[in-house]
């Protein structure tokens, strides 16, 4: 099985997906006119803005529902297994897929909350839904409805789990049993809440575990801040194949920080647009904005923390693909959240297997809380036809059991069928935003010509000839809208005499 899975995983995670990552998120930068800089500003103020209607989340419960998928194991063991098998130049580009992918998070979030629906009172929306309303194939979307699913459930869970174990054993010496079984009793306290319980959860835990952690990585980086220059040379050196040492990485530092790149921040992938669908906006660009700033916030922020603590400490190995050990500073230690346990360690001593312990614990348990959603809403998007209420039974019982299953096996196996999970996802959801980008764009255009205007922005799709939109035809937009802009300015009346009211401002 492990063999299979390994050539399963080179298969999928070939050279044209790391090049159709890339060429997606560029286009989309260039197609946005760099939406992910140029409305940064806009970007922080909708972090905050308030829930625009009686169901839903607000747009700040959205965003750490989406960052509990996003800010994961992949930020502490995903990039200590980057620079392990791709050098430090693999950190270069898992910030390049993050600025590039910012884009494509935004195109896939805004499309999820086009075409998203209103179910049980719940808001449910996805690539699932925008491929079988944008474009019109159902059978495109229950596939990749049916490989989210066992994404979720099967393949990417375990890593989650796999850490948690592997950081408390270093720490606290529990076994690996324990560990699953306090995870998994955890875990079921929880998703038998439902949405809103993981929304709470999330929106409390996320913003305290990753500033607690950032804090920790500044205070490292500030004591060996003369290493600064030296680390960023590396880096650079590193990622364009210039090391005299490591030149012989430049294919595995792409290929590494790429993958790793989009495990950790997910853009692109189509995971993130399960979370944005259900914040209550009055138009889709809002979500779009903000999940966009969220990939910053995983990548940018959290994975470069990491990676500055470990490659300023010493504490990582380098292997090359022929398995030669390049660079050792951990002698005997797999790649994994032990190197970060190490760095921490290196300079305060005795606090880094306890302190890793814990973040990876609640990065990881807030990511399979994300995974599970995501299970979720991909089958509430099947019942929709087939209406079995065991499918969902049936996915608890094997969520549960692959978390457990995953805090028991090696991390080898687990880290390769995590990749299989994430890689097939994001072949199905590139083609398909790429296919379907002209209403995210049109949207975009729609929500900057009105905030021109002055006006807090409500979404109708009719007048921008977006078509399958059904949950804001009507006065859904309107619905949403709880408060009035920032101007006190009423919308209704500010949509209906926006040409007036545009002719003035050009004569002003």
């Amino acid at each position: 099985m492990e063999s299979f899975i390994s050539q399963l995983n080179a298969l999928i995670w070939s050279p044209p997906l790391v090049g159709l990552c890339l060429l997606a998120g560029l286009f989309f930068s260039i197609r946005s006119r760099f939406v992910q800089l140029r409305m940064l500003p806009e970007m922080w103020r909708l972090l905050f803005q308030r829930r625009e209607g009686e169901i839903g989340l607000s747009s700040f419960q959205a965003l750490t529902l989406t960052l509990a998928g996003r800010v994961g194991t992949g930020n502490i063991a995903g990039v200590a297994t980057a620079i392990c098998f791709g050098g430090p130049g693999a950190l270069f580009w898992m910030w390049a897929v993050a600025f590039l992918g910012a884009s494509s998070a935004f195109v896939e979030s805004t499309l999820g909350q086009i075409y998203r629906e209103k179910i049980e009172d719940q808001y449910r929306g996805g690539p699932a839904f925008y491929i079988e309303k944008g474009l019109r194939s159902k059978p495109y979307a229950w596939l990749f409805a049916v490989v989210t699913i066992l994404a979720s459930t099967v393949f990417c869970p375990g890593v989650q789990s796999n850490s948690i174990a592997a950081a408390w054993q270093e720490a606290f010496n529990i076994d690996a049993t324990v560990s699953a079984a306090v995870i998994t009793s955890i875990l079921c306290f929880v998703i038998i809440g439902g949405l809103k319980r993981i929304a709470q959860f999330t929106s409390i835990i996320v913003p305290f575990m990753a500033q607690a952690y950032i804090v920790v990585a500044l205070i490292i980086v500030g004591i060996n801040w003369e290493q600064i220059p030296a680390v960023f040379s590396m880096i650079i050196s590193s990622a364009f194949g210039t090391d005299s040492l490591l030149g012989g990485l430049l294919g595995s530092a792409i290929s590494w920080g790429v993958k790793r790149g989009i495990y950790s921040n997910e853009a692109g992938q189509g995971t993130g647009p399960h979370a944005s669908s259900a914040a209550a906006v009055s138009h889709p660009a809002k979500q779009g904005l903000v999940q966009a700033f969220s990939v910053y916030i995983d990548t940018l922020f959290v994975c470069s923390a990491t990676g500055f603590m470990i490659l300023m400490t010493g504490c990582y190995n380098i292997t090359s693909p022929d398995g030669t050990m390049l660079f050792e500073g951990l002698k005997g230690v797999e790649a994994g959240p032990v190197y970060t346990q190490a760095a921490i360690d290196r300079l305060m001593p005795g606090l880094g297997g306890p302190f890793i312990a814990i973040t990876i614990f609640f990065f990881a348990f807030t990511t399979i809380l994300g995974y599970y959603y995501m299970a979720e809403t991909n089958a509430a998007y099947i019942n929709r036809t087939l209406r079995k209420p065991i499918i969902m039974t049936v996915i608890k019982v094997v969520f549960l059991g692959t978390v457990a299953f995953g805090a028991l096996k090696a991390s080898s196996l687990i880290w390769t069928m995590a990749d299989v999970g994430v890689g097939t996802m994001a072949w199905l959801n590139l083609i398909a935003i790429l296919l379907l980008q002209k209403p995210a764009f049109a949207a975009l255009k729609d929500y900057e010509a009105q905030r021109n205007l002055g006006l807090n922005p409500v979404f109708h799709p009719d007048k921008l000839g977006i078509v399958n939109a059904d949950y804001w035809v009507g006065e859904r937009a309107e619905e949403n809208l709880a408060v009035e802009d920032a101007e006190g300015v009423d919308n209704l009346a500010g949509l209906k005499s926006g040409a007036s009211r545009k002719g003035k401002a050009s004569q002003s």
